[in-house]
């Protein structure tokens, strides 16, 4: 596994050096990366409310478990779309440069004026480029202990760039996934319906109907697991 993620590193800095801060990257890398869920003995059944071309330029809003989510979700991200991650991830060796030259943008959340400037240039890459961005509302991997409060500026974005916010369900994956195990199961993930944001509503209100509405599918994706 080790070895595919290095190649997988290569590769991709090969291709981001071709083709640096293309639109379309971060779709091709996500397509390798979650290819590793087969080397993990994971089964990925995603289901799609509505196919991403239809919807346009969105705001991707998913839940955030642990670094396995690196080899799942990317399974759901659709073309030209980049993400949003932590300013420190660009200093991880080969993953940091190839996150950066893909086209991600980084984020310091520590400076709450530079946090603010980086969702307002969101906003603009998704206006002035048509590109979709996929957050973490979160803001951090939530480890087990369920699906964290939201924090706003993923709804900020999608009010700002006039877009819709998609959310985008895993099934609990918290200590279900070891190494030394050749089947870990299914992992259900699920892409919603387009939730358009009432500019009259607060990004605070909008974003704790968002947080009901993915509980209450995260809730019912474990069901699933359960019951398989």
């Amino acid at each position: 596994m080790a070895l595919f993620i290095i190649l997988s590193c290569v590769f991709g800095l090969l291709l981001c050096i071709v083709k640096p801060f293309h639109t379309n990257n971060v779709h091709i890398i996500s397509g390798w990366f979650c290819k590793v869920a087969k080397i993990l003995g994971v089964k990925l059944e995603l289901k799609y409310h509505d196919d991403p071309k239809n919807i346009g330029p969105a705001v991707y809003v998913a839940n955030h478990q642990n670094n396995y989510d690196l080899f799942t979700l990317p399974a759901m991200v659709p073309e030209n779309c980049v993400s949003l991650g932590k300013k420190s991830l660009k200093w991880i060796p080969f993953f940091g440069q190839l996150y950066w030259l893909s086209g991600n943008i980084l984020i310091d959340r520590a400076n709450r004026s530079k946090a603010a400037g980086t969702i307002s240039k969101s906003a603009e890459k998704i206006k002035q480029k048509g590109l979709s961005v996929w957050m973490f509302p979160e803001g951090t991997r939530s480890y087990g202990r369920g699906l964290l409060p939201f924090k706003t500026g993923a709804f900020h974005t999608a009010m700002s760039a006039d877009v819709p916010v998609v959310p985008v369900c895993m099934s609990t994956t918290h200590k279900t996934i070891k190494l030394n195990r050749w089947d870990n199961g299914t992992i259900y993930l699920e892409m919603l319906a387009p939730i358009y944001l009432d500019k009259d509503v607060s990004a605070r209100d909008h974003a704790s109907h968002v947080h009901q509405i993915m509980a209450a599918k995260i809730t019912e994706l474990d069901a699933q697991v359960r019951n398989k």
